[in-house]
């Protein structure tokens, strides 16, 4: 009989363990840090928000969270917009400018310039050059990267003007 007490008495605390894993999160939202630009940075991405693709490369658009005009998504696993972000250290890496880095090579897409960077966990990281902002995207492993760039190039030229970011 207390063999049945016993069990009994972790069946509640079994129903409380399913229902949290039930609650949680598995709806594969990705999630991002927000960028904290100076006011002058934040008003140009802002501005860049407003002028995004709702389909990227194909993808719907799919924010991060949390919530940020300073950040934007499409697709699950997600391409990763983020808008004021510091300048990467090898944007200023001599080996790159000559091309002797090969997981840092700068190029450009329809008139945007653009660091590529390969991550250690596979992900491509692409960030604007010569903008008054930086811009970074981020490419999850296995995801095609041809047409991403075309897509979000009219509304950086648009939003973000030539120079040198600060």
């Amino acid at each position: 009989m207390s063999f049945f007490r016993h069990r009994l008495l972790g069946l509640p605390a079994l129903a409380l363990l399913i229902a949290a894993m039930g609650c949680s999160s598995a709806d594969d939202s990705a999630s991002t840090v927000v960028p904290s630009p100076d006011a002058k940075v934040t008003k140009l991405c802002q501005n860049l928000d407003e002028r995004l693709p709702q389909k990227v490369d194909g993808l719907g658009r799919k924010d991060p969270e949390p919530r940020s005009t300073l950040t934007a998504g499409w697709g699950s696993p997600a391409i990763i917009l983020r808008c004021g972000v510091e300048r990467p250290p090898k944007m200023i890496d001599p080996k790159v400018a000559k091309g002797a880095d090969p997981k840092a090579v700068p190029g450009f897409v329809n008139g945007v310039g653009w660091l590529m960077e390969k991550q250690d966990e596979g992900a491509t990281r692409f960030t604007t050059a010569q903008r008054l902002a930086y811009v970074e995207v981020t490419v999850p492993e296995g995801r095609d990267t041809s047409g991403m760039l075309v897509d979000l190039a009219p509304a950086i030229k648009k939003a973000i003007p030539k120079g040198i970011a600060d």
